[in-house]
């Protein structure tokens, strides 16, 4: 049994962990403005390697629900985008909200979505374990991905289906089916989003979401259960933390921002140009 999430997810309400890290220069989640980020053409794309059968098990632990993965190998792996090698998969896991106007724990624009899906990744080309890349500024990669309501989706149905038990075997998944084909992303340096906090994480926050229909959200999500001992049971809602400061980032995109000069060409019909 692997324990290193307890590092990650202590079984604590939300509302008792520290929200910042005196001093931190790089926190995450963050306000993503697009007019404000960078185009950056020397950022490649991201190339995404899951072997479905390197899934371990689904499991409730009282903060989030999980998927982990087997990763003393390179069978799942992310590399290319703004990546310097490759990184290993981990686990993924959610953020949501108890309504539709929250959820995400990034924003567009100051937009929230109503659920965000973390792909957590850690360099074991440069560190022995994941526990030392927690620890150091290029140790983690995360890819976050949008949830918007719309259609029904299959591959969330599959994990759907098997909550909301605590923890079990849970074998061949392959996770870029929560992944949209759309290879558009923007990237900048911040930290875990649960405690421990560290700057550890080179965020990709993919650009265009993914469709899930309202009964996978409420339904599902949000019938969850914070669980901790001799309290009564409440509902798993809104554990996402809040928005931190951007002090001196750069949030950088691998796209043009092609809606912008738009915008700028023709001032008039500005009330169409709208964003992602």
């Amino acid at each position: 049994e692997s324990h290193d999430w307890n590092v990650l997810f202590p079984l604590t309400s939300h509302a008792s962990s520290p929200l910042s890290i005196p001093g931190g220069t790089r926190q995450s989640p963050i306000n993503i403005q697009w007019r404000d980020s960078v185009y950056d053409p020397f950022l490649k794309p991201l190339k995404i390697s899951y072997d479905p059968s390197t899934c371990l098990h689904i499991w409730n632990n009282g903060y989030s629900f999980l998927v982990e993965f087997d990763d003393s190998t390179d069978k799942s792996i992310i590399m290319g985008g703004p990546l310097e090698n490759q990184y290993r998969l981990k686990q993924f896991h959610f953020h949501w909200g108890a309504i539709n106007e929250w959820g995400s724990e990034h924003t567009v624009d100051s937009k929230f979505y109503p659920a965000e899906l973390h792909l957590v990744h850690w360099n074991a080309v440069v560190y022995p374990t994941f526990e030392e890349a927690v620890m150091e500024g290029n140790g983690l990669a995360v890819i976050g991905v949008f949830l918007k309501l719309g259609k029904h989706h299959e591959g969330l149905q599959t994990l759907v289906d098997a909550l909301p038990a605590i923890k079990h075997k849970f074998d061949v998944f392959d996770p870029s089916c929560l992944i949209p084909s759309c290879p558009d992303y923007w990237t900048y340096a911040g930290s875990l989003t649960t405690p421990p906090l560290t700057e550890s994480v080179t965020w990709i926050i993919k650009k265009k979401p993914i469709e899930v229909d309202e009964n996978q959200v409420s339904f599902a999500f949000r019938m969850l259960l914070f669980t901790s001992d001799g309290e009564e049971e409440k509902r798993m809602v809104d554990n996402f933390r809040p928005l931190q400061p951007l002090m001196d980032r750069t949030v950088r995109s691998s796209f043009q921002n092609t809606h912008l000069l738009n915008i700028e060409a023709q001032p008039k019909d500005h009330a169409q140009q709208i964003g992602p």
